[in-house]
């Protein structure tokens, strides 16, 4: 009896280490939430709350691309999302010029952009054997320079009234954007647990070589998840257009490292194969929660960088010192 005692105190703090592997970035959240209200009053005010679910909802789907790129390994990552999003948006302004009925088949172009970006990525990296970080660094300023090119410098154009409601609308008290952001997260988790693809997801990034006799297509696998990154970067600066309302350049300035800050926040690791969606959500919420603090004390912006910074640190050596333990 106190053999089997002993044993079970001996066990209990691994069961604790795992407890907060799983469970530590909403615990961290929850602390986050209680720490902001009691700092500044107007945290919890319902107009405040909405106002950090709308920001969430584009930096939300651009990450959950990211997830899919990040979890299969390799040092997979996609430094041109931000470049899709602001491309996609002066593509709508422009050839929209604010019509309804233009909506859909720009959309569909918009899509098919983000799309073929991913394309091009994927297969840099595994026909051609380029880092992902230099092609997508490479995709980024290419994208870029295509812009600038199409617009002269100069956007122009609207955004249609549909997709201005997309974006800042609501469906009885529920913002639009965050039932869409709702659906692609049902969407992204039913993919990773439940089909053959999100099996082969995991099981490229925790062991691609075991993964190579098992079968799978790894390039195949490896090409779809930067085609779904740049699909989702182009939905990403569809809504985040429809927020902010007019053509820039510059639209989505930043999510590509946001993105990023917010999937290792959530605990997928650049090692691949561990993580998920969920996660990355929090994280998404995290950083966004950190920009309205920062706001609400009237801090200066800049210290947005120096606070999302030291979270990205600290949440890497927190999940860094768990997996040490175990190995």
């Amino acid at each position: 009896m106190q053999v089997a005692v002993s044993k079970r105190l001996q066990r209990s703090p691994q069961h604790i280490r795992s407890l907060f592997e799983r469970f530590g970035i909403y615990i961290f959240l929850a602390i986050l939430i209680v720490t902001a209200s009691l700092v500044s009053p107007n945290f919890l005010k319902p107009q405040n709350l909405k106002d950090i679910l709308n920001q969430s909802a584009a930096l939300g789907m651009v990450a959950i691309g990211q997830t899919f790129v990040i979890l299969i390994g390799g040092g997979g990552l996609d430094l041109s999302v931000a470049s899709v999003m602001s491309t996609v948006a002066v593509i709508m302004a422009h050839n929209t010029e604010g019509q309804n009925s233009l909506f859909i088949p720009v959309m569909g172009v918009c899509l098919l952009f983000g799309i073929i970006v991913g394309f091009i990525n994927g297969t840099l990296i595994t026909k051609r054997k380029v880092q992902p970080f230099m092609a997508t660094l490479g995709m980024m300023i290419i994208v870029q320079g295509i812009r600038f090119l199409y617009t002269k410098g100069m956007p122009k154009g609207e955004f249609p009234p549909i997709q201005r409601y997309l974006a800042t609308g609501d469906i009885g008290s529920v913002p639009t954007s965050i039932i869409s952001l709702a659906v692609m997260v049902i969407i992204a988790l039913f993919v990773l647990r439940k089909t053959t693809f999100g099996r082969k997801v995991y099981a490229i990034g925790g062991n691609v070589n075991t993964a190579r006799l098992c079968g799978y297509n790894i390039d195949f696998t490896i090409i779809s998840v930067y085609m779904i990154s740049g699909f989702m970067a182009s939905i990403a600066g569809l809504y985040l257009a429809g927020w902010i309302g007019i053509s820039d350049n510059w639209v989505g300035k930043g999510y590509e490292l946001d993105s990023i800050a917010a999937v290792v926040m959530g605990g997928t690791t650049f090692e691949g194969g561990r993580g998920g969606v969920l996660g990355t959500i929090v994280g998404v919420l995290i950083v966004m929660m950190l920009y309205n603090i920062v706001l609400l004390l009237g801090m200066p912006v800049q210290m947005q960088f120096v606070v999302k910074g030291v979270v990205i640190i600290l949440a890497t050596s927190f999940y860094a010192s768990f997996r040490r333990t175990q190995t």
